[in-house]
């Protein structure tokens, strides 16, 4: 797979999980917008840049903090922690706020 296809196929996997979980995002076009480009390379913090090239997509924000790129995001879902990845508290009911409870209690 192209590394369009499979930014494209990214983009779409973490877009389509923040809709079916009610989540608002904003989705900032980096091909057709420069200073959307230009905003994302800077704020994407040192230690998490490739050691050549810039970053890229997607690169996930909550406003202006920086959560992660695709890998991160991928890694918090399977963990059930995509809220706390986001910055956000997981809403009642969530397997992540049931995941938080039980630590809790422990």
């Amino acid at each position: 797979m192209g590394t369009v296809n499979r930014i494209k196929k990214q983009q779409q996997d973490v877009m389509g999980f923040l809709a079916a979980n009610k989540i608002e995002f904003e989705e900032c076009d980096i091909a057709a917008n420069e200073a959307n480009r230009k905003w994302m390379r800077e704020n994407v913090p040192e230690e998490s840049r490739p050691a050549t090239g810039n970053p890229l997509p997607p690169q996930i924000f909550n406003e202006s903090k920086y959560c992660g790129n695709y890998e991160a995001f991928f890694d918090a879902r399977e963990d059930n922690a995509v809220y706390a990845f986001l910055g956000l508290t997981a809403p009642p009911g969530s397997k992540e706020a049931e995941a938080l409870a039980k630590k809790a209690q422990q």
